[in-house]
């Protein structure tokens, strides 16, 4: 516990934005991130100047404070985009795939194989062994239509 008592403020800020980013690496949800930010800056300018403890924690309040709504603001204008936005979108991913009737469509409704999986699929009756190009999705059931 002497350790812990003789431990300088500023290494116990350092440790704080390591911590708190380390944070940020695990549950990701650019928060932490600026509070990090805010702990470091604290234990540097504790480290230079010499300021007491109530200070240090008013200024690292103030300036997570500052971060985390510049953070949030910067984001808004400058959003992240993604490099593959359907990445969770299955049926969306599928679009323009070429599809084979496995059952065939008959009163609009069949199943199709795309990939090494079944689909429910609506479209033009078309019998058993027929090529046919996903044009959109409704939920999990595909719309296919003859290929063009």
């Amino acid at each position: 516990m002497d350790a812990v008592n003789a431990l300088e403020p500023h290494y116990a800020w350092l440790a704080l934005g390591l911590v708190l980013a380390v944070g940020e690496m695990a549950i990701p949800g650019v928060f932490l991130i600026w509070m990090a930010g805010a702990a470091l800056v604290t234990g540097l300018v504790a480290w230079v100047v010499p300021i007491g403890l109530p200070v240090q924690i008013v200024l690292f309040a103030l300036l997570s404070i500052l971060a985390v709504f510049g953070g949030r603001r910067y984001l808004a204008s400058h959003p992240v985009v993604s490099a593959d936005p359907n990445m969770n979108l299955r049926g969306e991913r599928v679009i323009g795939e070429t599809v084979m009737v496995t059952q065939a469509i008959e009163g609009g409704q069949g199943r199709v194989r795309l990939g090494d999986g079944e689909w429910l699929a609506r479209g033009a009756d078309c019998p058993v062994g027929t090529r046919l190009k996903v044009v959109g999705h409704d939920g999990t059931v595909l719309m296919v239509a003859p290929p063009t």
